[in-house]
């Protein structure tokens, strides 16, 4: 019996969202550790500032009401901050940061 593309597709789809839901609450402490984190930058938290203003202001690049795309927006936005965020943060400070969590601690 073989799956069919789109099959693969959708299961690979939701596995990812099963997984990024179960470590929500490791890149929540993850954030607020480097937000914390002296060694890290004033550019960096800047930017994860603006985050959460874009996220929490009512201007969009598209208004919320356009079913979709006011969500995709919003979405697009945090993803791609908070990856640039992490870039910006040294590697060693993230690296430890990780392991901290990662250990329990």
């Amino acid at each position: 019996m073989s799956l069919s593309s789109l099959t693969f597709l959708r299961n690979l789809g939701l596995r990812r969202v099963m997984q990024l839901v179960a470590h929500l609450p490791s890149f929540v402490r993850l954030f607020s550790r480097l937000a914390k984190d002296s060694r890290v930058g004033f550019g960096p938290k800047l930017l994860l500032a603006g985050i959460l203003a874009y996220l929490i202001l009512p201007t969009d690049l598209f208004p919320d009401f356009l079913i979709g795309l006011g969500q995709a927006d919003d979405l697009l936005v945090l993803f791609l901050g908070l990856k640039l965020f992490l870039r910006l943060c040294p590697k060693a400070v993230v690296q430890e940061h990780v392991q901290s969590i990662a250990a329990g601690r």
